[in-house]
């Protein structure tokens, strides 16, 4: 027998008995996302290489280590999207979404980085991204987090913790940029090979290393909030005023610049200690040059992304198997005559009883079989049509997950009785 074909490393299949909790999880997040007055946007999983070089920033983990990319019949280079940012602001500076008007998108779907797989950490992985264009000042910042808390209420998580910082404007990055350039030279045998490379090129880079040898090294290096801006300054304090008022607790992390260079001044990261090293699960800030950078006329921007596999991990711990039926009805038919009835009846149903998920046992079998099957389906109740039911026009209903006696139902009457049980 041949050898089967496994998955690629670091990819992984979301298995049916999974899948209830992901929509679960998803549609929360949505429904506060609408709740907000966001509109969804979807974009392709595959882009041209350059959107990401010109974008993320050349002398990044991402673009330098992590991105698939591959040339194809056309001997153009393209990237599977290694973070959704710079997709959407492409797709909004091409159908005209972005200039003169403001704009609140989210989308969701598969990311791709070439990593070491890990807790955390996988190459295909999944996000729920959030991008507003078009507001200049602090209030959609803070809207962003506010909304961002109300999602983790939502979904039950309370052992988190928000960091922001605020990195200014290019401009005001300069002298900081230099401070560090003197902090590290001076530190230069403990620099890993990594930040060497990056030292000149770009020391913030270095504050986001993930080298844990690194750690106390970059704890010591200044901090930003000195070097910015005026008009950076008043921002991050109008967002921390905005913050306060919402009585939403925070730590100021000087260290936080995020893996990206489009960011400029609020930056931000939720984090769990639940999750060992790799704790993110939600990140973002401003980035108001992007747009122009990319070919769009200048537009304020900001968003966040959530990863949505360790957002999973902790909504899991919180309820360890929690049960998310998928499957209200089996039905049960034993004969030529009751399975034809079934499937007449299993439509008709579907019709008069709003959002009713229904499945009708195919493949025969004695009722014994057809029973382990309406249990193995994880539904609440199984509906039986044998001989006696198709001469009687009756139902049987029989509750598989409550000690409550089996009845016989007139059919007409079938579909009232459902609604009051299904409730």
């Amino acid at each position: 027998m041949p050898k089967s074909v496994q998955s690629i490393r670091g990819m992984n299949d979301i298995l049916p008995a999974q899948t209830p909790s992901w929509r679960w999880l998803e549609t929360r997040l949505q429904s506060i996302l609408m709740s907000y007055g966001y509109e969804e946007i979807r974009m392709p999983v595959v882009e041209h290489t350059e959107l990401f070089s010109r974008s993320i920033g050349e002398v990044t983990d991402i673009v330098e280590k992590e991105m698939y990319t591959f040339e194809d019949r056309n001997g153009d280079s393209l990237t599977l999207r290694p973070e959704g940012t710079a997709g959407c602001v492409r797709a909004g500076i091409q159908h005209g979404l972005l200039h003169n008007q403001q704009q609140r998108l989210w989308y969701m779907g598969p990311i791709f980085r070439h990593e070491r797989p890990q807790r955390g950490r996988y190459r295909q992985f999944h996000q729920i991204g959030v991008e507003c264009f078009g507001i200049e000042g602090p209030d959609i910042d803070a809207e962003l987090i506010i909304m961002t808390a109300r999602m983790w209420q939502a979904l039950g998580i309370d052992n988190v913790r928000l960091e922001i910082n605020s990195i200014g404007t290019p401009g005001s990055r300069a002298a900081y940029r230099q401070q560090l350039v003197d902090y590290f030279s001076a530190m230069h045998d403990q620099l890993d090979e990594d930040s060497k490379r990056r030292l000149h090129t770009n020391p913030l880079r270095i504050l986001d290393s993930k080298n844990p040898d690194m750690k106390d090294l970059i704890m010591g290096a200044p901090g930003i909030l000195d070097a910015l801006d005026g008009e950076s300054q008043r921002h991050f304090e109008g967002l921390m005023s905005r913050l306060d008022e919402a009585g939403l607790e925070y730590v100021v992390n000087q260290r936080l610049v995020r893996g990206l260079d489009y960011y400029s001044r609020t930056v931000f990261e939720w984090v769990s200690e639940e999750l060992g090293a790799q704790g993110t699960i939600c990140a973002g800030g401003r980035y108001d040059d992007l747009v122009e950078q990319l070919g769009g006329r200048p537009t304020n921007a900001v968003g966040f992304a959530i990863g949505l596999e360790r957002l999973q991990e902790l909504v899991e711990q919180r309820a360890p198997g929690m049960e998310l039926t998928q499957l209200d009805i089996y039905l049960v038919a034993l004969g030529v005559k009751a399975n034809v009835q079934a499937m007449q009846l299993s439509d008709s149903l579907r019709d008069e009883i709003e959002g009713v998920r229904i499945m009708m046992n195919c493949g025969g079998g004695s009722f014994k079989a057809q029973f382990k099957r309406a249990d193995r389906s994880g539904a609440r109740l199984a509906l039986i049509l044998g001989e006696d039911e198709v001469r009687d026009n009756t139902v049987g209903v029989k509750f598989l997950r409550e000690d409550t006696p089996q009845e016989s139902i007139d059919r007409e009457q079938l579909a009232g009785y459902l609604r009051s049980a299904l409730l």
